[in-house]
């Protein structure tokens, strides 16, 4: 019994030390600072409340529009398509909200075919300019592996975190600690 409790206290060790170590990565990137005037925003899509945004998109939208009003120069990519259970792709409902938040249509680049955080920053390298710079919105937990996809796809990236809603936070850091496992596995091709 002995021999078998040692190898299970190291192993468990091993495990608490890894999600630890993600973790601060997490925390560490949620606290990223975008440069001023980008070429580009895009701000990723997640999960609507019908054909509405749910309060965790809502809190990416806010922080968009404001980066927006603060870089007139910058052009938004709305990233997001619409997931099986959605009514309208989530980038048609970014763009909606932030036009009503006071960004102009113009200004906005909608991408409806992504379902993944991978294929968001592929299928809008569409729109930007090879060398340009990009900041990208999402909800803090999510930004360490964000812009680990837009450097790996080589974009210059910084982040912009949004704020992640109380009721959300120990759901999706949780799935979050699982998605930057399989993100490390595929990208080193262990699956």
């Amino acid at each position: 019994m002995k021999k078998l409790f040692k190898p299970i206290i190291v192993l468990l060790t091993l495990i608490t030390a890894f999600f630890l170590c993600l973790h601060l990565l997490i925390v560490f990137e949620g606290k990223d600072t975008a440069i001023d005037n980008a070429d580009y925003l895009i701000v990723l899509g997640t999960r609507l409340d019908g054909d509405k945004p749910s309060s965790l998109l809502f809190e990416r939208i806010k922080t968009a529009a404001t980066y927006l009003k603060e870089n007139p120069d910058t052009i938004a990519i709305a990233s997001g398509g619409q997931g099986v259970d959605e009514i309208v792709p989530e980038a048609s409902v970014i763009k909606e909200s932030l036009m009503q938040l006071g960004i102009d249509e113009q200004r906005i680049i909608t991408e409806s075919n992504s379902t993944r955080t991978i294929e968001n920053f592929k299928y809008s390298m569409d729109y930007i300019d090879e060398d340009s710079t990009v900041v990208v919105v999402t909800n803090r937990f999510h930004l360490y592996r964000s812009k680990s996809i837009g450097e790996d796809l080589g974009l210059s990236v910084t982040g912009l975190p949004a704020a992640t809603p109380p009721e959300f936070r120990i759901k999706y850091y949780t799935r979050e600690y699982l998605a930057i496992v399989k993100y490390y596995l595929e990208k080193f091709h262990i699956i």
